[in-house]
């Protein structure tokens, strides 16, 4: 029994201590170190379009193989990060960033549930004043007559 919890737990650390490892292939690596730190972190601002919500760098889908190539070239080419980023945008659209930009159709879906929270909870309020000021009105002498009448019985 202890041997079979410590090959699983030994099975565990193996994946664990293998999943950070990068889809990075040799022959893609730039030979100038400072340009592949910077193509490395583009990379990982990223979205492999395939695996959705996995950075470029470490996915091995051929996709993003041929993003992290159009990085390397881009910056190889004289681009500055942000340029390497718009143009990548340009051609896949906001949703390849894995962080997208700010703008207001972002601004739009992030706050459609704060606003729509926040009109619920005026909407309950404004009922629970409503039902507050609603009293039941006054009984008639005739009516408190009849209800003493039912109540002595």
């Amino acid at each position: 029994m202890r041997r079979r919890f410590a090959l699983l737990v030994m099975a565990m650390a193996a994946v664990l201590w293998n999943a950070p490892a990068f889809a990075v292939l040799p022959g893609e690596a730039l030979p100038d170190p400072r340009l592949e730190e910077r193509a490395r972190a583009l990379s990982s601002e990223l979205r492999c379009m395939v695996c959705q919500n996995q950075s470029i760098d470490l996915s091995d889908a051929e996709l993003a193989r041929d993003l992290r190539i159009l990085v390397r070239e881009r910056l190889m080419a004289g681009d500055s990060d942000q340029e390497v980023l718009d143009y990548v945008v340009s051609r896949y659209g906001e949703f390849v960033l894995l962080k997208p930009r700010f703008s207001l159709r972002n601004a739009l879906l992030w706050g459609t549930p704060a606003i729509l929270l926040l009109g619920g909870g005026v909407f309950i309020v404004l009922i629970a004043r409503g039902r507050r000021r609603a009293r039941p009105a006054e009984l008639t002498s005739a009516e408190a007559a009849q209800l003493d009448e039912i109540l002595r019985r």
